[in-house]
């Protein structure tokens, strides 16, 4: 799956000359890609604004005002025995699932988190960098937790959708394949990062496979442990530019490093992935991580205290 995606990423971009550059390809940047709650309250009538509800059906039923219900596996690989999880699908696929969602050329798309993990909706915000939208894309800051705390409405109502025409140009510096990684360990000016949780990294404690099996414990050689969960508040905002600095120092992450970041099936490490762009490094996330890594038997893996 992975290698059609490159191969669709190649041809794509060799066509992107049909598409024009104001309608996709990008990256965010801190001005775009975090938005509070006062923020989309001014914006939620606005003509191309599109809101995403990232979560079950179910907590759909309380929303906030015209967002549309977007679950993580739509817009992600399903799960099977001896593949690999959330990896990306194949791009009609997902154009076909974007348009239906109302998201076209025009469209300014905010995420915001429903009930799940942050994770959940990290990875939907790679996704739609991977296929040139991140540049108008945002997530809000602490999600519906924040936006109801501070009492402003919500509604049980089924947005409309009106489709339209959507082009996707898919993005080569977002995925980093197995054997990116394998040639850039421990390279000067790539930082790789393990956004599992400590005992994970260490070896203390072995991941699981889809069938219950242990992996190999550890982690891959020169990574350093920036956990995921440690990035973000109790209500789901995200920590001050000022402090996401310092953990990212502090996981060994030097001024002009590319930053790749890796856990157990690809979801975690999307949050390491948007911090790291969000505060300006070129950064990618490894698709495959640990679980592909792992069942590897001819690849290193280092098992040491942090």
């Amino acid at each position: 799956m992975k290698r059609t995606w490159i191969g669709l990423v190649l041809s794509c971009l060799m066509a992107a000359h049909t598409i024009a550059a104001a309608t996709c390809g990008g990256h965010g940047d801190r001005a775009t890609m975090l938005v509070t709650t006062g923020w989309l309250a001014q914006h939620l009538k606005d003509k191309n604004m599109v809101i995403l509800a990232i979560g079950q059906e179910a907590e759909y039923k309380e929303h906030i005002p015209g967002a549309i219900s977007l679950r993580l596996d739509e817009v992600t690989t399903p799960m099977e025995m001896g593949k690999l999880m959330y990896e990306l699908p194949p791009i009609d696929q997902l154009q076909k699932t974007l348009t239906a969602l109302g998201i076209t050329n025009d469209s300014r798309v905010v995420l915001y988190l429903s009930n799940q993990g942050l994770a959940a909706m990290t990875r939907v915000y790679l996704t739609l960098d991977a296929i040139g939208l991140g540049a108008r894309t945002s997530i809000l800051d602490g999600g519906l937790k924040v936006w109801k705390s501070e009492n402003r409405p919500v509604t049980a109502e089924v947005a409309a959708v009106k489709p339209g025409k959507l082009d996707l140009c898919p993005q080569g510096d977002v995925i980093a394949l197995m054997d990116f990684v394998k040639s850039n360990i421990n390279h000067p000016g790539v930082r790789i990062l393990d956004a599992r949780a400590e005992q994970f990294y260490t070896g203390q404690t072995a991941g699981k496979t889809h069938d219950g099996q242990d992996q190999r414990k550890g982690h891959i050689p020169g990574a350093g442990n920036l956990r995921f969960s440690s990035l973000y508040d109790e209500q789901g905002k995200f920590n001050s530019p000022d402090k996401l600095k310092a953990q990212f120092t502090e996981a060994g992450v030097k001024p002009g490093d590319k930053v790749v970041s890796y856990c157990h099936i690809g979801q975690q490490a999307t949050v390491v992935y948007f911090a790291a762009r969000y505060l300006g490094y070129d950064a990618r996330m490894y698709d495959g991580s640990w679980d592909e890594w792992s069942a590897h038997a001819e690849l290193p893996v280092e098992v040491s205290a942090k």
